[in-house]
C-alpha cells in the first residue's frame, strides 16, 4: 500500500458523515505498517454509488478520499473532466465517472466525494480524482467470487470492467481503473497535472 494510504486515507470530514460505516472508517483510517498483508489487500475493494448502481475499485489503487470541494474549471476539456483541484500543492484532475461512462453528470450532494486514485500507463504514473455519489463500504472479494465482465447488459463498456464481484445474491461492478481513460485522455491529464492552479 502506498505511503499516503499508510498515513491516512480518508479525511475526518468524510468518515464522520452519516452513511459511512464503521468498517470503512476502521480500515481506511488505520495505520498500516511495513509488514501489511498485500495479498489480503489485493482482495479488498471500496464500493461506491453512481446513481443507483454499485461499483467497486481495488483499495490498492486508492490514495485517499476527500470531500467534494472547490474545483477550478479548465476550458477546452472533454465534458467528463470537471476541473482540477489543488491537493497539497499538486494539481489533480477530477473526472466525473458517471459522465465518462456515457451517463448524466453527477448531481453534487452532501454525500458526494472525490476518490483520489493512482493510475499507471506504460511507465507513467497519474494521480486523478473521480467524483462519486457516495462511498459505501470496503468488502473482501476473493478471486473465486469474481466473474468475467459480461459482453452486454451493463451501463458501462465491458473494457472498463475488471469483473463482476458476487456479494450474496447480487453483483458489484469492479472497475479496471487503468482502462477507464484512453491514451489520449491520459495525455490531456498529463498537461493538467503540469499546469498551475490557485488555492
Amino acid at each position: 500500500m502506498n505511503q499516503s494510504m499508510r498515513n491516512q486515507v480518508v479525511s475526518n470530514q468524510v468518515v464522520n458523515r452519516p452513511g459511512v460505516n464503521q468498517g470503512l472508517k476502521s480500515l481506511l483510517n488505520r495505520q498500516v505498517d511495513a509488514h501489511s498483508d498485500h495479498e489480503q489487500e489485493a482482495h479488498q475493494y471500496l464500493t461506491f454509488m453512481l446513481g443507483a448502481e454499485v461499483f467497486a475499485i481495488g483499495i490498492l489503487h486508492i490514495k485517499e478520499i476527500i470531500e467534494y470541494g472547490k474545483l477550478t474549471t479548465v476550458p477546452m476539456m472533454p465534458d467528463f473532466i470537471r476541473g482540477v483541484i489543488n491537493l497539497r500543492g499538486a494539481v489533480v484532475p477530477v473526472i466525473d465517472l458517471s459522465r465518462r461512462f456515457g451517463g448524466m453528470r453527477s448531481q453534487i450532494s452532501r454525500r458526494s466525494c472525490i476518490i483520489i486514485l493512482e493510475l499507471h500507463s506504460d511507465e507513467e504514473r497519474h494521480v486523478i480524482g473521480v467524483v462519486v455519489d457516495a462511498v459505501n463500504e470496503v468488502l473482501d472479494i476473493q478471486d473465486a467470487e469474481i466473474e468475467a465482465a459480461p459482453a452486454f447488459g451493463t451501463s458501462v463498456r465491458s473494457d472498463f470492467i475488471a469483473g463482476m464481484g458476487r456479494i450474496q445474491e447480487s453483483f458489484v461492478i469492479i472497475l479496471d481503473v487503468n482502462n477507464v481513460l484512453s491514451g489520449k485522455d491520459l495525455n490531456l491529464l498529463t498537461e493538467l497535472e503540469h499546469s498551475e492552479v490557485e488555492d
